[in-house]
């Protein structure tokens, strides 16, 4: 029988077979698709007959090469412990043998290009109720190709057919992998892409009947399934509906007390100045000045006592931070021993991010009379801590704009942040705020972090005008009590709040409050801010000094510390809800520890993550600068004096 009505022959058998089981197993088990690999083979023994008419006159032992592996597969997977995977396709099992030195003393090689079509029918065996997998079984191979090409210098180059080849090869593979599902979950077409990895052993993979060659394969690749979804695929709904009686709602009125707030705000200076596309220039957001203002310029100019309203947007801030060439000149110039590095990032390429540095090197040279040498600049594609990931398609115009950047960092303790990093030194601002955080309308959802998807809240004033709040996600949320007035001196309010069930039904909950502007009465207290990197919630580990030896220790017994997180609007709201938390409850068990080693009691702590929600943000969205600054965790401190 031919080497290729073998091949047919098996593959209808093993078809027909799986086949067959179809009328007795449900067809959302089933799934087909492609797959596709790389070989890394290992050729090891001897061979130095490469035909029946030619010796090499010096043997080859050992030979590597990466060939290519495509198949169709038909995959059984019931969901329990066992199921069955068939792949039918092309492996190609060449080799380049390491060189050798002929006779006349002079280098030769030897490739071979031996290639199966191959039969692989697989045990699968699922690891608990997790995607990932392991396969085990036989491989039937039949001999598609057996080309050698040999070279020896001083002699002709000789090509031809490997005689004695083993037509069919019987061997076996185990291997894992991991299913990973691509498709949406409510689809009813499952799409599936599966990373795996199989090992192949010599045994029974001698490519010929004579000499002693003897092969090795690894094989790495990915596949692609489709089939009907099955239950446990879609997503899972809960089948318990949630009575509205219990989700609780309650209102808490703003705590009589301070509406101002003298604060000593440390403001940590991003340090990063953003390009605008298609433009090598300083944008003109940024504060430039004549030489002769310069001359003048000093930081502490920026620390001068300002007001505003926590439930704005900080323009004051961003007032500090777009001085930060500025702030940097002022700082160079009177630590004439300090230096600063500028990394300039552009996806357009390192020649672009490094004319983004050469820019402000010339500003702070030409404005500031900084000796050039004390600033190094150089170019790349992508910055120091880039936000766009490998991979990533979600989003990517607001991360490049992120990316499009130069980044300042400094060795020089003068201009270097406290907490390490590249940071550099914040800037300490006295300030006085209209409407401090502990002022606020709360909402007390009991139960909404369990039960409900998420939640809005309606405040109308009783004449048709309604405002709305949300989405939130937590138990307790809050708003302004001064926002909600607005020049009222005082107003009766419905607050109706409108949540909607994990099992997606309404629920709808009314409260009454009555808001009384608050006397002016001021207090004291002390603001910190921590920025993390995009999309991560680890940088709090770089400040755990800081909160130990800084933060601390201007806690007193019985002071009230709020902590709120808070992030841009990259990403899904309720997953940019649960890392601003878990930012946010980090730092608490930083400072708890804290506190309690140094034996102070008494201390409250009211934690909220409020993700990217734009009337808690503390900037807005529209520029890459007021994103990053959003990537952040806000710690308030007010004393019980």
């Amino acid at each position: 029988m031919s080497p290729i009505n073998k091949i047919l022959k098996t593959t209808l058998i093993c078809v027909i077979t799986m086949a067959a089981s179809l009328n007795t197993v449900k067809a959302q088990n089933w799934m087909f698709g492609v797959s596709a690999a790389g070989n890394l083979n290992y050729m090891s023994g001897t061979t130095q007959r490469l035909d029946n008419a030619y010796f090499v006159p010096t043997a080859f032992h050992n030979g590597t090469a990466i060939k290519p592996f495509g198949s169709l597969l038909l995959e059984y997977n019931p969901g329990k412990t066992f199921g069955g995977i068939l792949n039918v396709g092309y492996d190609g099992r060449g080799v380049k043998f390491d060189d050798v030195i002929a006779p006349c003393n002079c280098p030769a090689t030897l490739k071979t290009n031996l290639a199966y079509i191959t039969v692989e029918p697989s045990l699968r065996i699922n690891a608990g109720k997790t995607d990932f997998f392991f396969f085990l079984g036989p491989r039937v191979a039949f001999n598609l190709d057996k080309d050698y090409q040999y070279t020896q210098l001083k002699q002709d180059d000789r090509a031809g057919e490997f005689s004695a080849i083993n037509t069919t090869i019987f061997s076996g593979q185990v291997g894992a992998g991991y299913d990973y599902l691509i498709s949406s979950p409510a689809s009813k077409t499952a799409v599936m892409l599966a990373p795996f990895i199989s090992y192949h052993p010599y045994f029974g993979q001698d490519p010929r009947t004579i000499e002693s060659m003897s092969l090795t394969t690894v094989r790495a690749g990915v596949a692609l399934k489709f089939g009907k979804a099955r239950k446990s695929d879609l997503v899972e709904v809960n089948p318990i509906v949630v009575p509205n009686r219990q989700v609780g709602f309650s209102v808490r009125p703003p705590k009589m007390g301070a509406t101002q707030q003298e604060v000593s705000e440390t403001f940590p200076l991003l340090n990063y100045v953003f390009f605008d596309k298609e433009s090598n220039a300083i944008p003109s957001r940024y504060i430039v000045l004549s030489k002769v203002d310069a001359g003048n310029f000093r930081e502490s100019q920026l620390q001068t006592a300002q007001t505003l309203s926590t439930s704005g947007r900080s323009s004051r801030q961003l007032n500090v931070y777009y001085n930060i060439l500025n702030i940097i000149g002022d700082r160079l110039r009177t630590n004439p021993n300090s230096t600063i590095d500028l990394s300039g990032a552009s996806d357009n390429g390192p020649e672009e991010g490094k004319l983004f540095a050469q820019e402000i090197k010339e500003y702070l040279v030409s404005t500031f009379d900084i000796n050039e040498a004390r600033i190094t600049t150089q170019g790349r594609t992508k910055p120091l801590v880039p936000s766009e990931q490998p991979g990533g398609t979600q989003e990517l115009v607001l991360l490049r704009q992120g990316d499009r950047r130069v980044d300042i960092t400094s060795t020089s303790p003068e201009l270097s942040s406290e907490v390490g990093g590249d940071l550099m030194r914040p800037i300490n601002i006295q300030s006085k705020i209209q409407d401090p955080m502990d002022s606020q309308l709360i909402f007390n959802v009991d139960g909404a972090s369990d039960l409900l998807k998420s939640y809005t809240v309606d405040v109308s004033d009783g004449s048709g005008n309604v405002k709305t709040y949300g989405p939130y996600y937590s138990d307790k949320a809050g708003v302004s009590g001064q926002t909600i007035l607005g020049t009222n001196k005082q107003g009766n309010y419905l607050v109706t709040m409108n949540g909607i069930t994990k099992s997606g039904e309404l629920v709808k909950k009314e409260a009454k409050v009555q808001l009384v502007s608050q006397n002016d009465v001021i207090k004291k207290g002390y603001r910190y801010s921590i920025l993390f990197d995009f999309d991560k919630t680890k940088t709090i580990a770089s400040y755990e000094k800081f909160l130990d030896e800084v933060v601390s220790p201007l806690i007193t017994d019985g002071s009230r510390v709020i902590i709120h997180g808070h992030t841009d609007v990259i990403g899904l709201e309720e997953y940019n809800h649960t890392l601003s938390h878990e930012r946010a409850m980090e730092a608490q068990k930083i400072l708890e520890k804290s506190l309690k080693n140094s034996g102070k009691r008494n201390v409250t702590f009211k934690t909220e993550g409020f993700g990217e929600i734009l009337n808690q943000a503390p900037f807005e969205n529209a520029l890459p600068e007021e994103r990053f600054y959003n990537r952040t965790v806000i710690i308030d401190i007010t004393s019980s004096n």
